[in-house]
Order: C-alpha cells, then structure tokens, then sequence
C-alpha cells in the first residue's frame, strides 16, 4: 500500500491518455483472468476487483456485494453471455475511473492506495512513470 494525492486531473488526464490507461486496463484484465479465456466470469471479477479499484477489503455484506455485481453485468455484459470480455471491461473501468475523478473534484485528496490499483496507476502516470 502506498499513500498518494489524487485529484479530478490526476484521474482524468490518466484515462484521457488512451495508450498509457489502455494499456493498464490490459494488464488488469489479464490479471483477473484466472482462467486465460479472455472474459472474465463473476468469481474472477469479484475476486480481484476491489484491489485493482483500491475500495478496500473490509467485510461488507454480501447482498450489498452481490448487488453491485448484478449491477456490473447488467450494465456491461452487452452481448448477456455471463462474461465480461475486454473491450466490456475497458468500459467499466472508463467509467468508473471517470466517476472517481469526478467525486475528487478539484480538491487535493489524500488516499491510501493498493501498488496493483488503476488509481495508482494514474498517480504514477502523473509522475511521468507509466
């Protein structure tokens, strides 16, 4: 873990920088594919998911997190075959990275971050490392 200042532009100029985010995305689909079919299933998502969005890895309650995973491929699983392939998951992740820039503002936030995570992946490219 590492602690890092994040903004909305640290966020936002990482995803806007198509080469650099989509090749972080690679990497972590191809981390969370377990299997190395290409698509991620549910458990395979689940599984790594909170560490690659650094949300931390508190117990919660599982109806909340089966909710949120019923929301996910609801909202992603386009062709509804109970994987999310690559191109699905680079949607998910634009978007959910474009929704934490905009939650941080334009106000310094300091935060403790997973080494793995796309939001320190996004610190870094800030930094001129990625």
């Amino acid at each position: 873990m590492s602690l890092a200042v994040v903004n909305e532009t640290t966020v936002m100029t990482f995803v806007e920088d198509r080469k650099a985010f989509e090749n972080c995305v690679e990497e972590c689909f191809e981390m969370l594919d377990a299997d190395g079919d290409r698509v991620l299933s549910r458990s395979e998502l689940r599984e790594g998911f909170c560490k690659i969005m650094s949300l931390g890895h508190e117990s919660r309650e599982e109806e909340k997190i089966d909710h949120l995973f019923n929301t996910i491929f609801n909202r992603f699983d386009e062709d509804r075959n109970g994987s999310i392939d690559p191109q699905e998951f680079r949607c998910l992740i634009r978007e959910l990275m474009f929704a934490m820039g905009r939650g941080f503002g334009n106000s310094p936030v300091l935060v403790v971050l997973e080494i793995d995570s796309l939001l320190m992946k996004a610190v870094e490219h800030e930094f001129g490392r990625i």
